[in-house]
């Protein structure tokens, strides 16, 4: 599996995301939202294999950005985080790992962002599971902001096409996703 051509490991991500976290229904969606379809990304991302998939194939994907910091949001991003680290590490290429809280620390530092200190010299990517409003990355941009930092790139799993990639180029970042939500619907 280490060495999957990015084009196989893309497909096999999609087959496991498609049998096993696609479901058609009624659901209410964190953005409040109601949709006849739901993505549970967190079945793929909490399982080894699809852990390592995510890992691989959003280095990939934001690889031209040349990327030092790579994390996001609890809880979509926490297992996503852990596996990028450790692709990074196999690749001989690692990068600094962080998980962004829902809020500040009421004790010790007090800090928003989890992790090695980032710089303004680092190249920030942040990433989540499943876009919709973008909701989680203004939220991410805007702790970042805090220290005085901004991402090179947002990247997901899956964009719902929802409004997300325009919130978050409203706050002059690009939002690139593995897969659409359109892509799963017409499967």
């Amino acid at each position: 599996m280490l060495n999957m051509s990015v084009v196989d490991c893309k497909k096999r991500l999609f087959e496991i995301i498609k049998t096993q976290a696609f479901f058609k229904g009624d659901f209410t969606l964190s953005s409040g939202k109601k949709s006849n379809y739901y993505l549970d990304a967190r079945l793929v991302t909490l399982s080894a294999e699809g852990a390592f998939l995510c890992g691989k194939l959003m280095r990939e994907l934001v690889k031209d950005k040349n990327p030092t910091a790579i994390g996001g949001p609890t809880l979509g991003a926490d297992p996503m985080v852990g596996a990028i680290g450790a692709v990074s590490f196999l690749e001989k290429q690692p990068v600094k790992t962080f998980i962004i809280r829902k809020e500040a620390k009421g004790h010790g530092k007090g800090r928003m962002v989890e992790g090695p200190e980032l710089t303004a010299a680092d190249r920030i990517v942040v990433i989540d599971d499943v876009a919709t409003t973008g909701k989680a990355f203004i939220h991410s941009i805007d702790a970042l902001a805090q220290d005085g930092l901004k991402p090179v790139a947002c990247v997901c799993i899956i964009d719902r096409q929802d409004g997300a990639k325009e919130a978050v180029a409203a706050r002059g970042v690009e939002l690139v996703s593995l897969f659409t939500a359109a892509e799963f619907l017409k499967a």
